[in-house]
């Protein structure tokens, strides 16, 4: 690389100063020329022997001109390199392929080679190679590690350009290549102290047992205290191991407070005590189940315990028997393996059905919308609450938009002929137009504001009502007035007709509107195969009493032929995957409701012998809607809720966008070995 020096700025001007007298000289010569011609030769003679002599100066000095700059610039460095020695910081210049060109004394001794190392960085670095350097922009920190310590290594780039533009002397004309310095700051005890922080913050937890009464009515009188003092040791103990505080709030409660650094542990064994707890047996034929709701990444501790409450009802309101964790915004779930626990006891469903009513007295006109694709069990709630809002004059009106073959044999019980309002099926454009701040919004049989037939709605009024047997995930409708959301019920139209009973003493139902609510039972029972308990048989019992015609029923819920083959198709091609899954796809052509066939195609593989859990797939309307069932030993809710989805503990389903057919069956096939590997479903 071959430079050539030149002077500039000052040191130029004060160097060609002679020259510019040189020709101040010439310049004066032709006045002396006209007033004496004698005098001008002499004076040219002059300047002649002035110019040469200037010239030979200036050219003979200018290398020792050169050597003195040089000299001084040497000098100065010097000094320079003696502060860039001496300097704290561990500093280091390296060419352009990387090599060590200098380092100061505490790069040397940080890296502990000494200055005549002249390799790439490296090899102290192997991370920092000479394709990063090079590619890495000016100015920039990359955060390295070496042994047990932490550096920020911070970049800069030195043109030889750039020196030459800062030079006011001389000026270089050569390579673009560059050398490049390097920072090192130590920040180990920086990270520590991030570290440290961040694992002493505060873990607020709420420990709520799920079926404190239950688990004492099945066991003796003289037990009952060794069992809560159990139970009490458990969990004190439990959270004790990680040094946390449990204080008892409530018979069946705890507040728990613990640090951030041990939430990772309880993480990794999947907080055990839920298992552990349902070991407590002292002669209890109900298992004690726990629930467990934790709040993190708060700016507060009264943020955090915001959290971990609304952790606890989320946790709650699936059935309990888990842990939800909520971190700011992301919620993640733990547990919920255990069978929901049904309450004997009618007691919420009758200050359910007090509250409701009062809310609905209050208001001009009652707007009711189940899921998009509306089924039978949601219909038959949606017309439980018509007839409730019925008898107290109150003007009620069903959102459904496009009526499928499994829904339009009960649609036509209500047409005006039979007496029923013109208007009592719209849809949501028209819903849309008739809402108003005064309108009450009923939401039945879902609590995900994406999944209801018209979402916009919710929008519309402050004035919302949430009955639904599914359970809760992350998206909730926000700030309803009244939320009664039951896992443990078979339907939604098993809760509202727990509720009607307790609604009016004057409200009498139709026999087409019993129809319609025991259909829905009917369906999402399976007949009464599934998730069917003491107080489904009641609802049915009540319906029936109204005027519920079996025969009648089951000629309305009748396939038609396409449909019919359409099921046998999907059973017919069901794949056998690890000996216990049944994965299939059931066609959707020539069938209006292929969703709802799909679901019946998943409850007939339950039929076959070794099946624990089946997966129906059918693509309409550009998703893929995914039905899958089990019986008691595959939790197929852990697993809908893995590919978004959610549901019960037999009876689940997602919803998949921009995926095909293939790819929604290789998703369950890699959920369900994930989740094998991990431990959360057995075969």
């Amino acid at each position: 690389m071959k430079n050539h020096i030149s002077y500039k700025g000052q040191l130029k001007i004060y160097m060609g100063w002679p020259i510019y007298l040189s020709i101040l000289l010439i310049l004066m010569q032709i006045p002396i020329y006209l007033w004496d011609q004698r005098a001008g030769y002499a004076l040219t003679a002059y300047t002649v022997v002035y110019l040469v002599t200037v010239i030979i100066i200036y050219y003979s000095s200018k290398p020792r001109m050169a050597n003195e700059i040089i000299s001084f610039a040497t000098q100065y460095a010097a000094v320079q390199k003696r502060l860039l020695n001496e300097f704290e910081i561990p500093y280091a210049l390296l060419d352009y392929s990387g090599k060590l060109l200098w380092s100061n004394e505490q790069f040397s001794e940080l890296t502990g080679v000494d200055k005549n190392y002249h390799k790439s960085i490296t090899t102290l670095f192997p991370t920092i190679t000479r394709e990063f350097l090079q590619k890495t922009e000016e100015n920039q920190n990359v955060r390295i590690e070496k042994e047990d310590k932490i550096f920020r290594l911070s970049v800069n780039r030195i043109y030889f350009d750039a020196i030459a533009e800062d030079s006011k002397l001389v000026e270089m004309e050569g390579s673009d290549e560059f050398l490049t310095a390097i920072y090192l700051f130590d920040e180990t005890m920086l990270e520590h102290y991030k570290t440290e922080n961040i694992e002493q913050k505060q873990v607020s937890a709420l420990v709520y047992i799920d079926n404190y009464d239950e688990a004492l009515e099945s066991v003796e009188d003289v037990k009952r205290s060794l069992l809560i003092a159990l139970v009490d040791r458990k969990v004190n103990k439990y959270f004790g191991n990680i040094d946390g505080l449990v204080r008892k709030i409530e018979k069946d409660k705890y507040f728990v407070v613990f640090k951030r650094k041990y939430l990772d542990t309880l993480k990794e064994d999947k907080f055990s005590i839920l298992e552990d707890i349902k070991s407590v047996k002292v002669g209890n034929e109900m298992s004690v189940t726990l629930s467990i709701g934790v709040g993190i990444c708060g700016d507060s501790y009264i943020e955090n315990y915001e959290y971990s409450r609304n952790a606890i009802d989320l946790a709650l309101g699936r059935g309990g028997d888990q842990v939800v964790l909520k971190e700011g915004d992301e919620i993640t779930y733990y547990g919920g393996k255990a069978k929901q626990v049904e309450r004997n006891t009618r007691v919420k469903a009758r200050v359910k059905a007090h509250a409701l009513r009062e809310i609905m007295e209050t208001r001009e006109n009652v707007i009711i919308m189940g899921h998009s694709l509306t089924d039978v069990d949601s219909l038959g709630a949606a017309i439980g609450v018509y007839c409730a809002a019925k008898v107290l004059g109150k003007k009620a009106q069903i959102v459904v938009n496009g009526a499928t073959t499994s829904v339009r044999p009960l649609m036509e019980c209500f047409t005006s002929e039979k007496g029923y309002p013109v208007d009592l099926f719209i849809d949501s454009h028209q819903a849309l137009e008739m809402v108003s701040r005064n309108t009450l919004v009923m939401v039945v049989d879902t609590n995900r504001p994406s999944y209801t037939e018209c979402p916009e709605l919710l929008k519309k009024t402050n004035s919302i009502v949430v009955f639904d047997h599914h359970r809760q995930s992350s998206e909730v409708i926000e700030n309803p007035l009244l939320s009664y959301i039951e896992p443990y019920a078979s339907s939604a139209c098993e809760m509202i007709a727990e509720v009607l009973q307790y609604f009016d003493n004057g409200l009498k139902l139709e026999s087409a509107e019993a129809d319609c609510i025991y259909a829905g039972i009917l369906i999402d029972t399976n007949n009464f195969m599934t998730k069917t308990g003491v107080r489904t048989f009641e609802a049915a019992a009540y319906l029936k009493r109204s005027g519920a015609e079996v025969t009648r029923v089951r000629k309305m819920l009748r396939n038609d032929m396409a449909a019919y083959k359409a099921r046998a198709e999907a059973v017919r091609h069901a794949e056998v995957y690890r000996g216990a899954f049944a994965i299939s796809v059931c066609p959707g052509e020539n069938v209006e409701s292929p969703t709802i066939v799909g679901a019946q195609a998943a409850n007939e593989l339950l039929n076959i012998v070794g099946i624990k859990a089946s997966f129906v797939l059918t693509e309409y309307r550009g998703k893929i809607y995914v039905s899958s069932r089990s019986i008691d030993e595959i939790n197929v809710q852990l697993i809908m809720e893995r590919m978004g989805g959610g549901g019960h503990l037999n009876v689940a389903g997602a919803q998949l966008t921009e995926c095909t057919l293939v790819q929604a069956k290789r998703m369950i096939q890699t959920t369900i070995d994930e989740m094998l590997e991990e431990g959360d479903i057995e075969t």
